[in-house]
Parts: structure tokens; C-alpha cells; sequence
């Protein structure tokens, strides 16, 4: 399982009962925080604070005024409000208390706090440090593709280097921690999930990861295959419907007056491109390039809006979202499971 996980870098319906009003993100994870008993904005900091990363974050200050992404990444290593970079290790923990006890018999029952176990702690921490490294590593740039606004060619590049070992050093930490857990059972990942390329993309990218730490919490704890499997559905799901909010935002959101950048491989690119035709979706993008090759988002986002990519991609959401919360169904009744249904709402919701 661990191979595995290294390499990857409430009720049943949202249709059905009306669910409780979704309360704020932050709100959600504040609260989710008090039942695990356990600040996840300190997620990391027994790796982040030592003398490697002290004298890397030293290095770093060197690209301050320039426009490498490592910047953005480093102010966000211990808390981001807007992104919460570490929700992946919450979920773990939230997951492994909504379990309970293992019935099985376990040597180290008396290392449970708060209802989770020691290691099951140090797994959600695993977790954030490989997430964490998959951020630093997608910091690289294409040296190719620079302005002169950018930055020095010699400091983005010296950015790339940082981000290389700066990345490579939290996944080798996350190696040792894992060889700790003293579980080196092996779960590989076939060549071919049957699923489309951007879902396929998205599940290695940003669900796997989540999905198997749920797993693994549940193997730590001896629980049954069944309710580990329920886990991973629960954090793939999840976390599909994470990632789905956040490619949504650009196109939801009615207050913003600045018109957000986006990925031309976010969800409702994706499904407009399905719908249009690629020939047809090229041309759009050609259109919306101005001089320099220069993106005009906003007419981009107006020919997305315009057809069926956004309301496909929010019943995509909403449909992970359901099988999240189907998967909660396996896990007795209690706050903790409360607290995931609530993350699901949370993302499933858009005024």
C-alpha cells in the first residue's frame, strides 16, 4: 500500500433530504479540528521547522521579487485560508475517528487519543508531506516560456532548482515516516482504471493520495476490508469533489470583479471542449489571444459559461459528492462522520 502511496503524488443524497445548510469552509474545518482534537495548520511543522527546511527557506528569499510559483507555495506551507492545504490530513484523521476502535486484536489499543491511534496520526502527517512535495515539484517552470516580468533568468532557474530538492526532500522524509509504520504492504495501481484521461489525471493527481490514506488509517487500525474500502471511496470522492470546486470557482462566483485566471484542463474546459468539438474549442482559444499571445480569460470564461460545461461539471461535483456520503453510511453515527458529511456539503454547494 505504502509503494503505492508514495508514488501518487451524514445522509445518503444531495438530492434526496435537504442536507443542513452548508456553513463556510473555514468554518467546517475549524470545527472538524476540535472533534480530532488536533490543529492540522501544525500538520507538518515537525518537518517544516527543522534545519534542512530553516536553511531552504533562507534560499528561498532569494526569488522575493521575482514571479517563481515556489513563492506562492512557501507562504502557503503552514496555513492557506483560501486553499487549506491541509485538508488532506484532517480527512484522515476524521475518518480514523468515525472507524473507532479496531475489534481486532491490537497490541497498541492503549496508544489511542481522542479516538485515533498514534500511527494513524502520523499517517494523516505522511500525508500532508507528500502533498505538500506534489505542490513544491508542479512550482517548476518552463524557462522557455519566460517574460522579462517573470524575473531573472538565473533566479527563475535557481527557483527550479529549489523546487526540485526542496520537493525531493519532503518525499524523503515522507519515506522514512512511512518505513516507521512498519506496514510495507504493496497495493499497486494497474495501467488502465477506466476512466477518462482528465478524471484518470485528476484521481492520481489529487485523489489517490487522499483515498489511500483513508485506506491506510483503516488498515493501521485492523479495521474490515469492507471498511476500508468505504474510506477510499469516501476520500476519492471527496476529494473529486474538491477538486471540482475549485475548477468551478472561476466560473461561480458573481461577486469577484477580477476575472481569475484558469486552467484550459480545468472540468468545465474539459466538458465544453466534449460538447463543442476540439476543432471548435481551438478557435475559441486562438480568438480569445490577444497580441503576445496574451489570454483574454474573460472572453474565454463568457464562450465556457455560454454552453453546457459549467452545469455539467457542478452535477459531476455533486454526483462524487453523493458517493462520498454514501461511503459515510459504512461508519456508525457520531461527529466525527458528521464532520465529513459537512466537508462534502461544503464542496457540493455553489450559490
Amino acid at each position: 500500500m505504502w509503494g503505492a502511496l508514495l508514488r501518487l503524488g451524514g445522509r445518503r443524497g444531495l438530492a434526496g433530504a435537504a442536507p443542513p445548510p452548508a456553513a463556510p469552509w473555514s468554518q467546517v474545518v475549524s470545527e472538524a479540528e476540535k472533534i480530532v482534537g488536533y490543529p492540522t495548520s501544525f500538520m507538518s511543522l515537525r518537518c517544516l521547522l527543522s534545519d534542512e527546511l530553516s536553511n531552504i527557506a533562507m534560499q528561498v528569499r532569494k526569488l522575493v521579487g521575482t514571479k517563481h510559483p515556489l513563492l506562492d507555495t512557501a507562504r502557503g506551507f503552514v496555513y492557506d485560508s483560501r486553499n487549506n492545504l491541509q485538508m488532506r490530513g484532517l480527512v484522515v484523521l476524521l475518518i480514523s475517528k468515525a472507524a473507532g476502535p479496531s475489534t481486532a486484536e491490537l497490541s497498541f489499543q492503549h496508544n489511542m487519543v481522542s479516538g485515533i491511534y498514534s500511527s494513524q496520526r502520523s499517517l494523516a502527517e505522511i500525508t500532508e508531506l507528500i502533498h505538500t512535495a506534489f505542490l513544491v515539484h508542479r512550482g517548476i517552470v518552463n524557462i522557455g516560456e519566460l517574460k522579462s516580468c517573470d524575473g531573472p533568468l538565473k533566479d527563475m532557474q535557481f527557483g527550479n532548482k529549489m523546487a526540485v530538492l526542496s520537493g525531493d526532500f519532503l518525499l524523503a522524509n515522507a519515506c522514512t515516516s512511512l518505513a516507521q509504520l512498519q506496514n510495507t504492504k504493496e497495493n499497486c495501481l494497474t495501467d488502465d482504471i477506466g476512466i477518462s484521461t482528465w478524471k484518470e489525471q485528476v484521481f492520481l493527481s489529487h485523489s489517490a493520495l487522499l483515498a489511500k490514506s483513508c485506506q491506510a488509517a483503516m488498515e493501521l487500525a485492523k479495521h474490515s476490508a469492507e471498511i476500508q474500502d468505504m474510506a477510499f471511496q469516501y476520500g476519492k470522492h471527496m476529494s473529486m469533489s474538491h477538486k471540482l470546486h475549485s475548477d468551478l470557482q472561476p466560473f461561480v462566483k458573481e461577486s469577484s470583479s477580477d476575472i481569475m485566471a484558469f486552467s484550459l484542463n480545468c472540468a468545465p474546459a474539459v466538458f465544453h471542449q466534449e460538447f463543442l468539438g476540439r476543432d471548435a474549442w481551438i478557435k475559441q482559444i486562438r480568438e480569445a489571444q490577444g497580441k503576445g499571445n496574451i489570454m483574454d480569460y474573460k472572453k474565454l470564461q463568457e464562450a465556457i459559461k455560454a454552453g453546457k460545461g459549467v452545469t455539467s461539471a457542478i452535477d459531476l461535483c455533486r454526483r462524487h459528492g453523493n458517493r462520498a456520503l454514501a461511503a459515510l453510511e459504512s461508519f456508525p453515527p457520531s461527529e466525527a462522520r458528521a464532520a465529513l458529511a459537512n466537508i462534502v456539503y461544503a464542496v457540493t454547494r455553489f450559490s
